[in-house]
C-alpha cells in the first residue's frame, strides 16, 4: 500500500472477506485430497448446486455432492488439487470466485502405476451464512484431461 494511504472499514472488510473465501477454496481442495467427506459442510452449503462438467448436468444438495466425490475419489490413491490464478469478488454477503485447478489422481491396486490429470476452472458462488463463507454453487469446466480415466472409475 502507498505511504499515506489508509484503508477504510469497507475496504478492510472486502480484503478480509476475499481472504476468507480464498482460505475456504484451499480448505475444499484439502478436504477432497484427504477424502474427509464428513467435513464437506464446512465449505459447501447443504443446498449447494453443482455441475462438475462430467455430463451429469446440474445437481443439487450436499448429500449428492458427497456421493459424487466419494464415487470417484474413493477409487483412487493419492490426489492433489492445486489451485491458482484465483480471483474473488465480494458483494456484501455474496461472493464469486474463479480459480484454475490442476488435479492429479493416482491409481490404486491394479492401476497403481497409472495417473489421471485434469486441468480446468472452478467458478463458485459463495454466501456468508452464520458468519462463514460457503459455496452455494460450483461449476467446473475442464480444459484438458490426460492419463487413464479408469483411475476415477470413468
Amino acid at each position: 500500500m502507498d505511504e499515506g494511504r489508509t484503508v477504510d472499514g469497507s475496504s478492510l472488510r472486502d480484503l478480509l472477506d476475499r481472504s476468507a473465501v480464498t482460505d475456504q477454496l484451499g480448505r475444499a481442495a484439502r478436504l477432497l485430497d484427504g477424502k474427509r467427506w464428513s467435513e464437506l459442510a464446512s465449505v459447501f452449503a447443504e443446498d449447494v448446486v453443482f455441475d462438475y462438467g462430467d455430463g451429469s448436468g446440474l445437481q443439487h444438495g450436499l448429500p449428492r455432492l458427497r456421493t459424487t466425490f466419494a464415487r470417484h475419489l474413493d477409487r483412487c490413491g493419492a490426489t492433489q488439487h492445486l489451485l491458482g490464478s484465483i480471483i474473488v469478488t465480494v458483494d456484501g454477503d455474496r461472493a464469486t470466485s474463479e480459480a484454475y485447478v490442476q488435479a492429479r489422481h493416482a491409481g490404486l491396486g491394479d492401476l497403481a502405476s497409472d495417473v489421471f490429470d485434469t486441468n480446468g476452472e472452478y467458478v463458485d458462488t459463495w454466501a456468508r451464512r452464520e458468519g462463514r463463507w460457503l459455496i452455494v454453487e460450483r461449476r467446473v469446466g475442464w480444459l484438458t484431461l490426460s492419463g487413464n480415466p479408469a483411475v476415477l472409475g470413468l
